[in-house]
């Protein structure tokens, strides 16, 4: 039986056929006619147990939790324990049924549904164009600016927002368990919340870490944790958002192109919320911790010669012509989710402003994300100020650094060869970068650090006992080579946000603490603070001596 620790069983599992290959090279698959049946689809939200589902006729069967139920169509096959199981599907029972589970109404969003309006709008102030929030499109028709999503209608006050959210802490219900949708009056874009595709994501910590203060010369440094999602990275609060959006949609298939973390977060959610996951890769440039979990959650994944940024291109296209859904960062309801970090981390910190949040920079989304939750935290009176935001890039891949030397002077330049062993922000053209522009502000500051910066910094935040992925690290670079410059003062508070799991990319950690790490140029990344294993002989003597009395 497949059981739920809350919700009691669900359905019996039957026994898995063999899976098809699921890692293809460019040319090797045809994206309209390749089936996905062999993988196994578990349908889920905040509200309702799923049934899996075959074809041979059998007796209904009804699994409920709240308002939702799943429910084995009568005239169809039920599974038989020698069969696979076809993709999951399901369909909501009548109200009559529903109201028999209606065991939390009073953890439904507080925004009144009559009166707010959710749209997306084109970011670009000069056209302001407005779209149906259901329109399924990533830029804008009239000018092909970036979009966001946008609401309009009466909010909740404050103080009760916040004494809600608070609460929500204490209860078993799936969207107030998770980090992201415990604050749903935020981001209110789902007219039917039975739409939400959770995994419990958000609820990552703020540590402190005495070790990495003295390293950046700062009192105190403290780091919001996103490794601690389910799939080990901050993708899974945007994802979630994303994800549901598609199922509201009724989409079939989405896609995403990815260096690593995108791609993990995307495999999951599709394939808890029966989508078919559809991923590109830059061929040998993604840590195989990554790839790793994308084909164990049943992905199909190509691998193209190709980078990011061009895959990026090339998968737009694709996603238009056959009707997937894409979920890279352009896509509005990524950023939505992606705000839940910031306004977690602001309750954490009983609404107390740090005077900076250090934010990694890639493709730029969640600067953009972090950037919209605070002035909407602000523009409702939950915050009485803003933060200054202050954006890392590696030096090898920093075309958002180099801009905002001089926004104005000759408009933002692309990097066409991106290089960095921080793959999860090896992006070269980042989509999101207007609106990190915006974030940034005139008192925000973004820099650059070098392979050397990032990976000592790593293993400073190692020698903490939290750990990070290579990107993540580059905050704590950052941060120091901040204060070292005067722009950081010692005594202000600072967050830094670790975007991935130390367990992301492991071949890169052994590397450098056996100096044998080194840069895309290929010269030698010093161990500064290398921790080797020790080959010792089967010697009780020989052990007590190396290991001291």
């Amino acid at each position: 039986m497949l059981d739920d620790a809350e919700y009691r069983a669900f359905g019996t599992m039957a026994a898995e056929a063999p899976k098809a290959k699921n890692t293809f090279a460019a040319g090797e698959v045809n994206l309209t006619n390749d089936a996905f049946a062999d993988q196994l689809r578990i349908c889920s939200t905040h509200d309702v147990g799923y049934e899996f589902v075959t074809g041979n006729p059998g007796e209904s069967v009804v699994a409920a939790q709240e308002l939702n139920v799943g429910i084995a169509d009568a005239g169809q096959a039920q599974p038989q324990e020698s069969v696979a199981f076809a993709r999951a599907r399901f369909r909501r029972l009548d109200d009559g049924d529903l109201a028999r589970f209606n065991l939390y109404s009073k953890h439904r969003s507080y925004n009144g549904e009559s009166t707010m309006r959710s749209y997306l709008a084109c970011f670009n102030a000069a056209c302001g164009a407005e779209y149906p929030v259901t329109e399924v499109i990533y830029n804008c028709p009239a000018c092909g600016g970036l979009l966001e999503v946008r609401y309009d209608g009466a909010r909740t006050e404050a103080f009760t927002l916040k004494q809600i959210w608070r609460e929500r802490r204490m209860s078993n219900h799936p969207l107030d368990q998770s980090g992201v949708w415990r604050y749903r009056e935020m981001f209110p874009f789902l007219e039917d919340e039975r739409h939400v595709m959770t995994l419990r994501e958000g609820n990552t910590p703020i540590l402190d870490a005495c070790l990495a203060s003295s390293y950046a010369c700062v009192d105190r440094v403290r780091f919001k944790h996103q490794g601690f999602n389910p799939t080990g990275s901050f993708k899974d609060n945007g994802m979630t958002a994303g994800a549901s959006q598609a199922v509201r949609l009724g989409m079939k298939r989405v896609a995403c192109v990815s260096t690593g973390n995108t791609s993990a977060s995307m495999a999951a959610y599709a394939a808890m919320s029966g989508l078919e996951p559809i991923i590109l890769i830059p061929n040998g440039n993604i840590a195989f911790g990554k790839l790793g979990q994308a084909l164990d959650y049943g992905a199909k994944t190509l691998q193209v010669d190709a980078n990011f940024d061009q895959i990026l291109a090339l998968v737009r296209i694709l996603a238009e012509k056959l009707g997937i859904y894409l979920l890279n960062s352009v896509n509005p309801f990524r950023i939505e989710g992606q705000k839940s970090i910031v306004i977690e981390m602001m309750d954490q910190l009983d609404w107390n402003v740090p005077d900076w949040i250090v934010v990694p920079g890639g493709n730029l989304g969640n600067i953009s994300a972090f950037g919209k939750g605070a002035r909407e935290l602000y523009e409702q009176g939950i915050i009485s100020k803003l933060p200054r935001f202050a954006v890392i890039q590696a030096a090898g891949a920093s075309p958002f650094y180099e801009f905002m030397k001089a926004p104005h002077a000759g408009g933002f330049v692309s990097n066409t060869h991106p290089e960095t062993l921080a793959t999860a922000i090896k992006i070269g053209d980042p989509i999101s970068w207007p609106k990190a522009w915006q974030t940034v502000g005139t008192d925000g500051l973004v820099e650059s650090v070098t392979e050397q910066e990032i990976a000592d910094a790593k293993a400073v935040i190692g020698r903490c006992g939290i750990g990070c992925e290579p990107a993540s690290a580059t905050t704590l670079a950052g941060i120091k080579k901040l204060r070292a410059a005067g722009k950081m003062r010692a005594d202000e508070s600072i967050i830094g946000v670790l975007t991935g799991n130390v367990l992301k990319d492991p071949d890169y950690i052994y590397r450098y603490h056996t100096n044998q790490l080194k840069n895309p140029h290929g010269d030698a990344i010093a161990g500064n603070f290398a921790n080797p294993p020790v080959v010792v002989p089967n010697d009780i003597d020989a052990i007590r001596k190396l290991l001291g009395d």
